[in-house]
């Protein structure tokens, strides 16, 4: 198979970036999109040209690191598919793909097709955990948890946050991705001693980075890799009223009688 693909090319951070042409022969449809870019490098480096820098870790859809926009949609055309799990027998033989980064201004561009995702790390620093210890797991079992509640949070736990939802976005809102970090702390009797704080912190912290407001699209749930349903926003929307209209947990305190009004 033969592919025609046009990259985006930036050395840095401040300098400016560009589209380039590049033409990839002999690849297989059992190769995954990663493994082709791969392909590429190799040619570049025998042309003594600098390679393509993308991310990339587990290459099993676990870590969330290879973030690629494939034809303007993140993770490429497959749903629930990272783009390390995305294989070339998707794609037709000369076929022109398009490879760019993540787009959000949280998510600054480092090189090529690598950004700094380190404002999700920083929202989850911000409430993304639990106080409490919970011992090892024959301790944990001592506190039941109800099946159904147990699989609901194990769903938001699968978030990988790679950050498809951002870059999918038209508002680059991190929504989905919080949501589904509270709804699953939230969710359980482990993560209940910080739920107020958290809801008010993460959120905080996550307009803070710069992320937008969530307007509804829903882009994010079409393109998570993980199928993370959209009524968790819902949740996180009610879990933030709950915080900070019935529990009164302000970051900022409100003027002194303003709560009693």
């Amino acid at each position: 198979m033969r592919l025609r693909l046009r990259v985006w090319r930036q050395r840095s951070s401040e300098g400016a970036g560009r589209l380039v042409n590049y033409e990839v022969e002999g690849v297989e449809g059992g190769m995954s999109f990663l493994e082709m870019l791969d392909l590429l490098n190799l040619d570049l480096a025998t042309k003594r040209e600098a390679p393509v820098a993308f991310d990339h870790d587990c290459r099993e859809g676990i870590c969330g690191a290879c973030s690629l926009v494939i034809n303007g949609v993140p993770h490429g055309p497959r749903t629930a598919t990272t783009a390390c799990q995305l294989y070339m027998r998707h794609f037709r033989d000369g076929q022109e793909i398009v490879v760019e980064p993540w787009r959000a201004a949280a998510f600054p561009i480092i090189r090529d097709l690598i950004v700094d995702r380190g404002a999700l790390d920083r929202v989850l620093q911000a409430g993304g955990y639990v106080s409490v210890n919970a011992g090892s797991a024959p301790d944990a079992n001592t506190l039941p948890v109800a099946h159904q509640l147990a699989e609901r949070a194990f769903l938001a736990a699968s978030c990988i946050g790679c950050g498809a939802c951002v870059a999918a976005c038209p508002n680059a809102s991190a929504m989905l991705f919080v949501a589904a970090k509270l709804g699953q702390l939230n969710a359980l009797p482990q993560g209940q001693p910080e739920r107020t704080h958290r809801a008010i912190a993460m959120v905080e912290a996550m307009d803070a980075e710069g992320f937008g407001n969530c307007g509804n699209h829903y882009e994010c749930v079409a393109v998570c890799p993980k199928s993370i349903p959209r009524d968790f926003i819902a949740r996180l929307n009610r879990e933030f009223f709950r915080a900070a209209m019935i529990a009164h947990e302000f970051a900022s305190p409100p003027p002194s009688g303003e709560l009693e009004e």
